[in-house]
């Protein structure tokens, strides 16, 4: 039995310019909308991510509290539940299926917010890596909607070093016989554990291996570390899709639309929502440089590193420091 919703979209348009047919988005909510409709907080996926990847976030007395906010959680386009490579039918099945933009994602969140629940005002857009990035298009596209967006770990374009590490996760995992072109009869598993390979080195500092920090969960080795979790990391999941997420990632940019015609700092001036930026400090994907130029652009944002050795993942909700320093920064945003 499933722990979630499926709103359908019918055909929709991508920002491509492709029909994508019978469109749904998977989302669960949390907690209770009030009568006026103004306690709802917005929490995107990421890359690889579930809804119940973010529940760590949501909970009686954490900031993300089900007891005073009405929660809503879409399911990132191409993670398998919304609709994806790996169960839209042909001819949009597999390696057909289209280019799905962070522009597209939030345009079809934003009509779930709106149409379904008829939602005016949304409290918080919060959200880590690719979800920090929708984070960031949901304050350009709807300013006069959200109030407070929070992106941590992600950022509002994603740079040319990123885009190299998104295409050798990529190229690592097509590398793989089995992949046939993305028409594949049985999932490429060994292309699958490269993909994990690759991500392992940027997904942590240099501190965190040096230092061996892995042994906190559990692995006494760097090679029972690699072995036992990064090979294993992305084999529950389908090829296609992954290969999907990564490109709406590499395109990510929220000036990337007609309102804005490519000018960044257009778009970063024109969100006017109150904004906590929260990069971790260590983090090779979307380091705090690009987060700090992010927050220089935007009328009203504070930036305030995510100090850790966790790198990228100081944001995954697995290192309970990381965690706490997250909430803590949450709860006192939400008052302000």
């Amino acid at each position: 039995m499933r722990d979630y919703e499926l709103y359908e979209l019918g055909d929709i348009q991508l920002q491509s310019g492709n029909i994508l047919p019978n469109a749904v988005l998977a989302y669960k909510t949390y907690g209770t909308l009030n009568e006026e409709k103004n306690n709802v907080i917005v929490y995107p996926t990421w890359f690889a991510g579930l809804h119940t990847d973010n529940e760590w976030l949501i909970g009686t007395g954490k900031a993300l509290d089900p007891e005073k906010y009405f929660i809503i959680i879409p399911n990132m386009l191409g993670n398998g539940l919304s609709s994806s490579p790996s169960n839209t039918p042909a001819p949009y099945h597999q390696a057909n299926f289209p280019l799905i933009s962070i522009y597209d994602n939030v345009l079809l969140q934003h009509q779930l917010v709106t149409q379904k629940f008829g939602i005016s005002k949304i409290a918080l857009v919060v959200g880590w890596s690719l979800g920090a990035v929708q984070t960031f298009q949901w304050g350009a596209s709807y300013p006069d909607m959200v109030e407070r967006i929070a992106p941590f770990g992600g950022t509002a374009m994603t740079r040319p070093h990123a885009k190299v590490v998104f295409e050798g996760m990529i190229a690592a995992l097509q590398a793989d016989s089995s992949w046939k072109n993305g028409f594949y009869t049985q999932q490429p598993k060994v292309g699958l554990a490269a993909m994990g390979r690759v991500y392992a080195a940027w997904g942590f500092s240099q501190a965190y291996y040096l230092e061996q920090l892995y042994q906190q969960e559990g692995y006494e080795t760097l090679e029972e570390y690699l072995v036992d979790y990064w090979d294993q990391v992305f084999l529950s999941f389908d090829a296609n899709d992954l290969i999907s997420m990564l490109r709406t990632g590499i395109t990510g940019n929220i000036s990337a639309n007609a309102t804005y015609d490519g000018d960044f700092e257009l778009a970063l001036s024109k969100i006017t929502a109150r904004a906590l930026v929260m990069p971790g400090s260590t983090d090779l994907f979307f380091p705090p440089e690009d987060n700090n130029y992010d927050a220089l652009h935007m009328p009203n944002a504070r930036f305030l590193p995510i100090e850790s050795k966790w790198g990228h993942c100081a944001g995954i909700g697995q290192h309970e420091p990381d965690s706490e320093f997250i909430d803590k920064n949450l709860k006192m945003f939400l008052l302000e």
